[in-house]
């Protein structure tokens, strides 16, 4: 004799709804979202590096696309978001936690990638230019070997080659490319009209506020960059690791701190 059909439970099942609910709210607030005007910043933390969404009106640009494998991620966050409108892959330097995903992002999306014509070659070849290494991040050089089959990104061509002021208000928001060399050649910074700046590995914000001060191909270059950068006078700082931005006035504190001690 057939068993009689299980009757299911109403609090059971909205239990389930509920709890999906707040996975998928929990998911999307896995970074902090800052509204500034017509534009909504996304932080989305990708383990050892952030990227971030800027979301307006006339579309959305992410900056950063992470390690490789990411690209699920970042993704969802769009499809979270109701984001549909991803008008570019802004690279802030040819490093493989920071465009490892792009290539991915870009074959899903059709959305065009970006990077300074310093960094182009070493992205469309795959590679992580680190030149010198200071402090720890000589350890990290002695591990990089063991890990390359993991850590080494896709080789990536550009679609669009940024210079030294370029006007980004045809991807759909209010800002410009600040060539800022010295972590490598084609360093570059996002810089919205709103004075808030991406920056990738110039700060850090993993433990506390840092300059960057492990990997530079020009040591002189990234001191003069983080000059250059203190005199535009950002009043955020939203850097390549870390998920909270850094205040414009701890930023120049610590710039102006790091010129007095190379006196």
């Amino acid at each position: 004799m057939p068993s009689p059909p299980r009757r299911s439970n109403p609090r059971r099942a909205t239990g389930r709804t509920r709890r999906s609910a707040r996975r998928q709210v929990a998911f999307v607030a896995g970074g902090p979202t800052v509204r500034k005007g017509s534009l909504r910043i996304h932080t989305i933390p990708l383990g050892i590096a952030s990227a971030y969404l800027i979301a307006s009106d006339g579309g959305t640009v992410l900056v950063d696309a992470g390690p490789p494998r990411q690209e699920r991620i970042i993704l969802r966050y769009l499809e979270q978001l109701g984001r549909d409108d991803l008008r570019l892959i802004f690279i802030t330097h040819a490093h493989f936690d920071h465009y490892g995903s792009a290539a991915a992002i870009r074959r899903a999306t059709g959305a065009p990638i970006a990077i300074h014509e310093a960094d182009q070659d070493a992205m469309a070849q795959g590679e992580t230019p680190i030149g010198t290494a200071r402090g720890y991040g000589r350890l990290t050089l002695l591990i990089a070997p063991l890990l390359d089959r993991w850590l080494r990104p896709e080789p990536t061509a550009p679609d669009v080659i940024l210079r030294d002021g370029d006007d980004l208000t045809r991807f759909g928001i209010p800002g410009r490319a600040i060539h800022t060399p010295g972590h490598t050649f084609g360093s570059c910074c996002l810089l919205l009209e709103s004075d808030i700046a991406f920056v990738g590995d110039l700060v850090a914000m993993v433990v506390r506020p840092r300059l960057q001060r492990i990997y530079a191909q020009d040591w002189d270059l990234l001191q003069r960059s983080l000059e250059r950068l203190a005199e535009l006078a950002p009043k955020r700082l939203y850097p390549g690791h870390g998920r909270r931005p850094l205040d414009g006035d701890t930023f120049q504190r610590l710039v102006a701190n790091r010129n007095g001690s190379r006196r």
